[in-house]
C-alpha cells in the first residue's frame, strides 16, 4: 500500500469525516430550511438536494437518487482501483484523486442514508445566490483543482521524449 496511491486514502477518510461531522452539526442544529447570516456574503442555510450539483434534477421524481448513487459508487471504485494502480512516483494526482474520493463517498454516504444530500454553505452577493454545497463538495473542487494543476505541472511527462540524432 504504501508503494501506491493507496498511502494517501488518510486524505479521503479526512474529507469524509469533516464532511459528516459538519452535516450532522447542521441537521442537529437547524430545522430544513433555516438560515444564519455569518458575513455580509454568506450563511449557514440547511437544505436537502436531492439531485446533483447545483440541485441537478432535484425534482425529477426519485429515480435520481439511485442513479447519481450509481455514479457516485462507480467512480469511488474507479478511483480506489486507480489509487491501487498508480505508482509510487506520483504524488499530485493520487492526491487529487484521494480528495475526490473522500467528496464523493460523504455525498454518497448521504444518499444512501438520508436519500438526499445535505447542504448548507451558502453565498451570495446581492441577489445573486450560488446554490447552497458542502464540504465533499468543496473537497471534490479541491481534487479537480489538483488534477487540472497536475495537467499543466507534468504535461511533459506525458509527452513522447524525443531522440536526439546528432
Amino acid at each position: 500500500m504504501s508503494q501506491t496511491g493507496l498511502r494517501f486514502v488518510w486524505i479521503a477518510l479526512i474529507g469524509f469525516i469533516l464532511d459528516q461531522v459538519t452535516k450532522y452539526a447542521v441537521m442537529d442544529s437547524f430545522t430544513l430550511y433555516e438560515s444564519v447570516q455569518v458575513l455580509p456574503f454568506f450563511n449557514l442555510t440547511y437544505v436537502h438536494n436531492y439531485g446533483a450539483a447545483f440541485s441537478f434534477l432535484s425534482d425529477a421524481g426519485g429515480w435520481q437518487r439511485y442513479f447519481f448513487t450509481a455514479i457516485a459508487a462507480i467512480v469511488s471504485c474507479v478511483i480506489v482501483w486507480w489509487l491501487y494502480q498508480s505508482p509510487r512516483s506520483q504524488r499530485l494526482l493520487p492526491i487529487a484523486f484521494a480528495f475526490i474520493l473522500g467528496g464523493a463517498i460523504g455525498n454518497l454516504y448521504d444518499r444512501l442514508v438520508h436519500g438526499y444530500v445535505v447542504d448548507f454553505l451558502h453565498f451570495y452577493y446581492e441577489s445573486f445566490h450560488y446554490p447552497a454545497f458542502n464540504i465533499a463538495d468543496s473537497v471534490i473542487f479541491i481534487g479537480a483543482g489538483l488534477l487540472i494543476l497536475d495537467m499543466f505541472i507534468n504535461k511533459d511527462e506525458d509527452q513522447p521524449k524525443e531522440s536526439s540524432h546528432e
